[in-house]
């Protein structure tokens, strides 16, 4: 725990061993995830960004980006169906703050995408700040390779295959299907085809997306959590009130740190379980260096 790493940075402080400080990975290290509990997701979303290193850590001057959020749902903000529209809007404008040329935010929403775009207040949170919210045309998206263990090839926005950079930002909610619906399971939202064939194998289809998408960084917007009725919800009794941010580059590991806002360990999600397997990433959040804020 961090008590453990102050004893051990004032040990060597005063020690002999200084060469440990000429290790720039000691230093200069970022947590593997931060959590930031706070009553406004906006600044919340900022800090939770910087404590990780910042927004230049994951997307460069001149870079075209692609922010997902969860817009799938004809659904306002209080009922936490959608990703919080304030935590879209920080990440945004961190990401014009470090020169990309383009933010494009946008999803395949289940529901009508232009009712979805509006009731997610996403639209409006975002106005005059500069981002372009395409409405998704399966009809365009491409069929490419994904290279995954069950799906081969898969039609794709074209959107998500000419950006530089993806910020997968989920809403932490409970799903009939899948268990919980977190950041992994967020990329069916970036594909067309016949997506309910894949809710055949769901668990194995969310490893195979996000190995595709790979996204630079993952934003778990667990402000609202719903806990129940999820994925739509449809009742402010469905959601309860986290104020929680997660950020990490590591997927996987925001994923199994939503498990566990949920109180669940990872070997109860068929999705993670198959993340340990395949090596996607960090499961075991205690090999984990997670920061913790309250603001």
């Amino acid at each position: 725990g961090s008590m453990e790493r102050r004893e051990f940075l004032k040990l060597i402080a005063f020690s002999s061993i200084s060469p440990y400080f000429n290790d720039s990975t000691l230093i200069n290290s970022y947590p593997d995830l931060s959590v930031v509990e706070s009553e406004s997701p906006y600044k919340g979303t900022k800090l939770a960004v910087e404590m990780i290193g910042g927004i230049k850590r994951f997307v460069s001057r001149g870079d075209v980006v692609v922010v997902k959020p969860n817009m799938g749902w004809d659904r306002k903000p209080e009922l936490g169906a959608n990703t919080n529209p304030e935590v879209i809007k920080a990440l945004v404008e961190m990401c014009f703050d470090a020169g990309a040329k383009k933010v494009i935010v946008m999803d395949n929403s289940v529901n009508d995408p232009r009712r979805c775009y509006k009731s997610s207040g996403i639209v409006d949170a975002l106005k005059g700040i500069g981002a372009e919210t395409p409405l998704p045309n399966p009809r365009i998206a491409k069929r490419v390779r994904i290279g995954g263990e069950w799906i081969k090839e898969w039609e794709v926005l074209p959107q998500f295959l000419e950006a530089d950079k993806i910020i997968n930002v989920p809403v932490a909610k409970n799903h009939s299907l899948a268990i919980l619906t977190l950041g992994m399971k967020n990329w069916l939202g970036a594909v067309g085809g016949e997506r309910n064939r894949l809710h055949q194998r769901i668990h194995e289809a969310v490893n195979d997306f996000s190995n595709f998408f790979k996204p630079s960084l993952t934003v778990l917007d667990a402000w609202r959590m719903m806990i129940r009725n999820g994925p739509t919800g449809g009742s402010s009794g469905d959601v309860v009130l986290k104020k929680i941010i997660v950020a990490g580059k590591d997927y996987v590991a925001v994923d199994s740190y939503g498990a566990f806002l949920f109180g669940k360990g990872y070997g109860e999600l068929p999705f993670l379980k198959i993340a340990k397997e395949r090596g996607l990433g960090e499961v075991e959040l205690q090999r984990l260096r997670i920061e913790k804020k309250r603001i």
